[in-house]
């Protein structure tokens, strides 16, 4: 069942995902050379607490850590280590989410470190672009999977594939909330989308085939054939003027 928010709601949400891009804006601060993904996840740890809220990761479904941090080929849930620093070519896919007066807040961002391929750098940019468009598809009198038809047609002219066994998700007194919202799929299908809903779009886009694998960590997922994979996320909500971001700084 697919849980309409009101607007008090809304703002709730609005609030706690403030704290998270102000999060995601204070781990990109610290991406550098020889920094450690554990030293990201108690950067994001400390800013999520000392801004009044918790950090929404940490103990979810036994998840370690604040946030995720996935590297080069990991697609999504990579756990922070101290062992593993960043280098130079990196691309670095940080999730993380905030719970602020009992409503969650989801997001993510792909920095890159350095130089890197150009291809790959394309990887990046066109994935951060699919986000826009899956956004675009939110509004009232649309359909569920226009979303992820949008993400799916887009990516895929540049030859890139979405990973089908991802989704995007509903969010709000929960993390994940109905509907699942994939990132491939035919228009005009679904649920259709009212005032109220509320979303965390997810692009997972890998520079290969679309297959993934799960690391015997339980967790780090990758992708099957060792292709670069770039991740974007934003909270929204399907309102009456459009699409509204809720993970922004403002």
């Amino acid at each position: 069942m697919i849980i309409l928010k009101t607007k008090r709601e809304i703002e709730k949400i609005k609030a706690s995902g403030k704290i998270t891009a102000l999060t995601i804006e204070e781990i990109g601060k610290n991406i550098k050379e020889g920094i450690s993904t554990l030293e990201l996840d108690i950067i994001a740890e400390k800013f999520i607490i000392g801004s009044g809220a918790v950090p929404a990761f940490k103990g979810y479904r036994g998840f370690p850590n604040s946030i995720t941090v996935s590297i080069n080929e990991e697609v999504v849930h990579g756990i922070p280590s101290a062992n593993r620093k960043l280098k130079k070519g990196d691309i670095i896919g940080i999730d993380v989410g905030a719970i602020l007066d009992g409503f969650y807040s989801d997001s993510a961002r792909t920095f890159v470190l350095g130089d890197i391929e150009p291809q790959i750098k394309k990887l990046v940019e066109v994935t951060e672009a699919s986000l826009y468009k899956g956004i675009e598809k939110c509004v009232i009198g649309g359909r569920l999977s226009d979303i992820g038809s949008a993400v799916e047609s887009y990516v895929t002219q540049f030859g890139f594939s979405p990973v089908r066994d991802l989704v995007g998700h509903g969010i709000g007194r929960q993390m994940h909330e109905d509907p699942q919202i994939p990132n491939f799929g035919q228009p005009g299908l679904g649920p259709v989308l009212e005032e109220g809903m509320v979303f965390a779009i997810e692009p997972m886009i890998n520079s290969g085939a679309y297959n993934i694998e799960i690391l015997p960590d339980g967790w780090t997922i990758v992708t099957a054939d060792k292709s670069m994979s770039a991740h974007f996320e934003h909270t929204i909500a399907v309102t009456s003027e459009g699409p509204r971001i809720l993970t922004t700084k403002v």
